[in-house]
């Protein structure tokens, strides 16, 4: 069979776009094949906005996911390989998905290597959902913000 992760991907990635949210992606920098800008990574890690109007030429497949994006104003070529996506996270609200590390052997009982594993538990089944209003949301002036 073909490995589950690139299409439990896909679909969240799809279904968090298609509610009008923004899509993150967090990625083990250290995993072979991965291209990213070394200013983006802290402590190994980087955390991506693949949404639709902050990347260009996106294309995922069974093995990488590939887009332009822009890092200090500079079009840079990205690639990921799938194995090392982490998690698929929604920066407005902190829901998403874990990926298992599937380079550490998974004990008989615990999640199977294609398996997803919920960040947040139970408690995202309590929060009501983000209403979306047609009216306009009167904001501030921009902030840049670290996300880890």
């Amino acid at each position: 069979m073909s490995p589950l992760r690139p299409y439990l991907l896909r679909a969240l990635v799809d279904w968090i776009t298609d509610n009008g949210l923004t899509p993150h992606l967090q990625v083990d920098a250290r995993q072979p094949g991965v291209v990213v800008p070394a200013s983006a990574v802290h402590d190994g890690m980087v955390v991506l906005n693949i949404a639709p109007r902050a990347v260009s030429q996106f294309s995922m497949d069974l093995e990488e996911v590939r887009f332009l994006a822009r890092f200090g104003g500079v079009s840079q070529s990205i690639r990921i390989p799938v194995v090392a996506i982490q998690a698929v996270v929604v920066r407005e609200n902190g829901r998403g998905m874990v990926f298992p590390d599937e380079s550490q052997p998974v004990a008989a009982s615990g999640p199977g290597p294609q398996e997803v594993v919920d960040l947040g538990g139970s408690e995202w089944s309590e929060e009501p959902p983000i209403e979306v209003s047609d009216q306009p949301q009167v904001k501030g002036p921009p902030r840049l913000r670290v996300i880890k």
